[in-house]
């Protein structure tokens, strides 16, 4: 249970909730699920939950899976992993405009340009073995070439060249959907453990969308001590 600026527990899945709400107050808003508890909580609090197969490997796969559910309903999904209850609403937003500006592009995702201290962070938890977060590079056309939890490109500190640091929320056509449930997991995506790098294999065009940085904590809630910081960042924002 996390709390806001008025003091109330919630559970995370009802914040994580919350943040779909106040980016997309007019839209269909479903939380996919294979926990029965997860489906009674989300009922509880007054949202809409669809029941998933225990089968999904990640949470790509689990929104093809919903989609399908869903059927003609809809034609561009939007995945809020549900422990990144700090997500700020333009991202999500800019998302859905990047699909709706552009029928050519099947699938969305935002990065950021890494900001000096953030490429220190990104460089010190590289040197001491650990994963500090996601990069890409893309093309000319804004389309990634590649993820990584490696800083991307490599080198980059030493050349002065833009590091950008991935956010993981995508944004799907259903047919892209589609063709990732129907394909194996991907080397590299085993390998990485970055599930849109199947997209990449299949060939299919993945744009990254350049989000200005967030003058707000986006951390996720991975560990029992992140709870802190996101319960101080809720209140700061006068989240309730």
């Amino acid at each position: 249970m996390l709390r806001g600026a008025g003091g109330v527990a919630r559970p995370l899945i009802e914040w994580s909730w919350r943040a779909a709400h106040r980016a997309f107050a007019e839209l269909p808003i479903y939380v996919a699920t294979d926990d029965q508890r997860i489906v009674a909580e989300v009922e509880r609090f007054g949202g809409r939950a669809l029941l998933t197969s225990a089968d999904c490997r990640n949470g790509t796969e689990r929104c093809a899976e919903a989609a399908e559910i869903l059927g003609d309903r809809i034609e561009v999904v939007i995945n809020l992993q549900g422990d990144a209850l700090l997500t700020p609403p333009t991202i999500l937003q800019a998302l859905h405009e990047r699909l709706r500006g552009d029928a050519t592009v099947e699938v969305a995702t935002p990065a950021i340009r890494a900001a000096d201290a953030t490429l220190a962070h990104l460089l010190a938890e590289q040197e001491a073995g650990r994963v500090g977060g996601t990069t890409v590079v893309t093309n000319a056309a804004g389309d990634a070439l590649y993820f990584s939890k490696h800083l991307l490109p490599h080198g980059a500190a030493r050349a002065g060249c833009p590091v950008a640091l991935h956010l993981g929320v995508y944004a799907y056509r259903r047919e892209a959907l589609r063709r990732y449930s129907a394909a194996p997991p991907a080397a590299a995506e085993l390998a990485e453990g970055l599930e849109q790098l199947r997209f990449l294999d299949q060939g299919v065009r993945v744009a990254v969308v350049d989000c200005p940085p967030p003058d707000q904590l986006t951390a996720e809630l991975n560990n029992p001590e992140d709870a802190a910081p996101i319960e101080a960042e809720l209140a700061r924002l006068g989240l309730d």
